[in-house]
């Protein structure tokens, strides 16, 4: 019996609802090894014969990389690799002047086998799907595109105790740097990758904001946050657009923020194993090939993300999807989520406009800095905190 083909990857992807469709058309068996970011990066580094596929993010990938834990990706094997848009494969475009992990700054191997945006025959990581994040916003008295206009609202003491980030350190970090450089109470030199002192000037502001009962417990996994806004406890907090889409199903009103200051975004891609070869890396291809061909991309469109294919997407999806996920257009008709499950009603509008308008007005790309490992320590300290003065708090109560 043929052994499935083992895809490690987080909580992002949408894999329950591609399996079996994935199989039929592949004609093989997939098994999905799902972690936390952390959890599976350390995975996918130290132990490349537990997987096959790395399906991660941009800027998870130099650890990897450093490790030769994945083998480059001949982009002669890849079907629609002339389909990838700009975005994804070109730094002298809309994210040019963002800040962070731009993908396509570690996309290509290179003889040394270093990684640049020079291009190649080979790449590091197939880029899948991406998006643009900021935090949402419960909408109760807003308007939250007129009134809500800066990263600098969840430093904003009108939301004291009800303002949350995501436990990612090379996310949540930037959420709160954003918002401390807005606000004008820290100055960075390159935000995308901060110094020492930076890190230290950064963590010290996040330890005041939770003494002062402004930052509650951070959140780990995607569906924390719906909770958290159904009861009253948040009013602002890092998201992510599966968490909306969620809220959006369930009658909470939520709305993302668009910042002046330009989004906080991340690129999804797949790797190869380096151990991968022979048969088993032929089905690797095949199944990197299967999605991007475009069917996959309209089932993570429902969840609102955006494909690095999105013409052959767009085959997938009807008009009023398209217009609502890619064209940022009011909906014409309920839309439903990844599930099939009613989540849009009739004249929404995704915050922010159409992709294009979205990935001209990014801020920093999601970021695995130089000082990583400072960093994650000096970051755990601070979700420590958050989650110890909580718990103080509901003992009190």
């Amino acid at each position: 019996m043929t052994e499935p083909l083992r895809i490690l990857t987080t909580e992002i992807q949408p894999w329950r609802f591609l399996k079996d469709r994935a199989e039929a058309d592949l004609g093989f068996s997939l098994e999905f090894i799902e972690m936390d970011f952390n959890s599976a990066q350390r995975t996918a580094a130290l132990d490349p014969s537990s997987y096959d596929i790395y399906d991660q993010c941009f800027h998870n990938l130099d650890i990897v990389w450093y490790w030769r834990a994945v083998q480059a990706i001949d982009t002669r094997r890849i079907t629609h690799w002339d389909d990838l848009d700009e975005l994804s494969r070109i730094m002298g475009t809309s994210g040019r002047q963002a800040l962070g992990d731009v993908p396509a700054s570690r996309l290509f191997v290179q003889h040394d086998m270093t990684l640049s945006d020079s291009p190649s025959g080979q790449i590091s990581m197939l880029p899948t799907f991406y998006n643009f994040d900021s935090f949402g916003v419960e909408t109760e008295g807003l308007d939250v595109d007129r009134d809500i206009r800066s990263w600098a609202a969840l430093l904003d003491p009108q939301w004291a105790g009800r303002v949350s980030l995501v436990d990612e350190p090379a996310i949540g970090l930037f959420d709160l740097a954003l918002a401390l450089s807005a606000s004008g109470q820290i100055e960075f030199e390159n935000m995308g990758n901060m110094s020492v002192a930076e890190i230290d000037a950064l963590i010290d502001h996040g330890k005041s904001l939770i003494h002062a009962g402004h930052l509650s417990p951070f959140w780990l996994r995607a569906d924390e946050p719906v909770e958290r806004f159904m009861s009253g406890e948040l009013k602002l907090a890092s998201i992510w657009s599966p968490t909306i889409v969620e809220m959006k199903r369930r009658g909470i009103h939520v709305r993302q923020a668009r910042p002046l200051e330009g989004y906080r975004a991340w690129h999804g891609g797949m790797c190869l194993s380096r151990l991968l070869k022979d048969d088993k890396l032929d089905r690797a291809y095949d199944w990197l090939n299967w999605y991007l061909d475009g069917y996959a991309g309209s089932v993570v469109a429902r969840q609102g993300y955006y494909m690095s294919v999105p013409d052959r997407v767009k085959a997938h999806m009807s008009e009023a999807e398209w217009d609502y996920w890619y064209e940022g257009l009011p909906a014409s008709q309920e839309l439903v989520d990844v599930a099939g499950r009613p989540a849009i009603r009739p004249g929404e509008t995704r915050s922010g406009g159409s992709r294009r308008d979205r990935a001209h007005h990014i801020a920093i790309w999601n970021s695995t800095m130089d000082e990583h490992n400072y960093a994650v320590r000096r970051w755990s300290e601070l979700v420590d905190l958050a989650a110890a003065k909580g718990r103080a708090q509901r003992r009190a109560s």
